[in-house]
């Protein structure tokens, strides 16, 4: 028999891997490149290839048409002006999600940050809620805050990526640690499927393709790429670039080159 959660899940990936476009970063950063013309941005995401995309609620309530592939609704916020940045709280909740049509939720969790204790609260709580519902949540998990001295650390990343896990995620996204190795640990030692988180922009299109494919060699169930995508200036061709080596399992240098390709074009 099938499940709600099964369904939604085979929406959000292809061949059980996911290439996933973040855009929620308008909360905390305001509408930043790529994000000021958020709709466009989103058709060519669709367009380059990518399983889905994830977005604030209100962005989806005022989408001129449906999106044409799944997408998650993040339901935590905060804002670089506040007084406490790395405290995430909870803006949104399951049945709001699937009444807006989504196959997804996510919530933001800075583990080693002051508020981490109402951060992981509220991360036990819509994981409940998520279960009731059927709906797959994907647990945004961050080493961020004064407890934390070293974000990409193996030892603290793996412990990160456990509370996810341990406390009901279905899938669960955390900052790449630098090498293969040690995210195999990372995703080794996880009980729930571990996604990439993209990082900072880069401007080197090469180091964003091969930290996607050191990823999945180490064993992850696939990408979340934000600011390396909306901010490019060709997010389609980059997304085309990227999903060569998540969903189609090839290698850096075949991506590039279709990259390359395309800028010929």
């Amino acid at each position: 028999m099938v499940s709600g959660k099964q369904v939604r899940l085979a929406r959000l990936t292809e061949r059980g891997r996911m290439l996933c476009i973040p855009m929620d970063h308008g909360i905390t950063s305001g509408p930043m490149k790529g994000l000021d013309t958020i709709y466009k941005t989103i058709r060519e995401v669709e367009r380059g290839g990518a399983t889905a995309f994830l977005v604030q609620k209100g962005i989806v309530k005022q989408m001129p048409e449906p999106p044409k592939i799944g997408f998650i609704i993040h339901v935590s916020g905060s804002t670089s002006l506040g007084p406490d940045p790395n405290w995430k709280v909870r803006v949104g909740g399951a049945e709001t999600a699937l009444l807006l049509g989504a196959d997804g939720l996510s919530v933001h969790i800075n583990i080693g940050s002051k508020a981490e204790p109402e951060m992981l609260r509220k991360l036990g709580e819509v994981a409940d809620e998520c279960e009731a519902w059927g709906i797959p949540l994907i647990a945004m998990m961050y080493p961020r805050g004064e407890g934390i001295k070293d974000p990409n650390d193996p030892n603290v990343l793996t412990h990160v990526a456990r509370i996810g896990a341990e406390l009901g995620a279905d899938i669960v996204k955390v900052p790449y640690s630098g090498s293969v190795e040690t995210f195999s640990r990372v995703v080794d030692s996880c009980p729930a499927p571990v996604v990439m988180a993209g990082g900072p922009k880069m401007d080197n299109d090469l180091a964003v393709l091969r930290m996607a494919r050191e990823a999945m060699d180490a064993g992850a169930m696939g990408v979340t790429i934000g600011r390396n995508v909306f901010m490019h200036e060709r997010p389609a061709a980059i997304v085309r670039a990227l999903r060569a080596v998540v969903i189609e399992d090839r290698s850096v240098e075949d991506a590039l080159s279709l990259l390359e390709r395309e800028a010929r074009a």
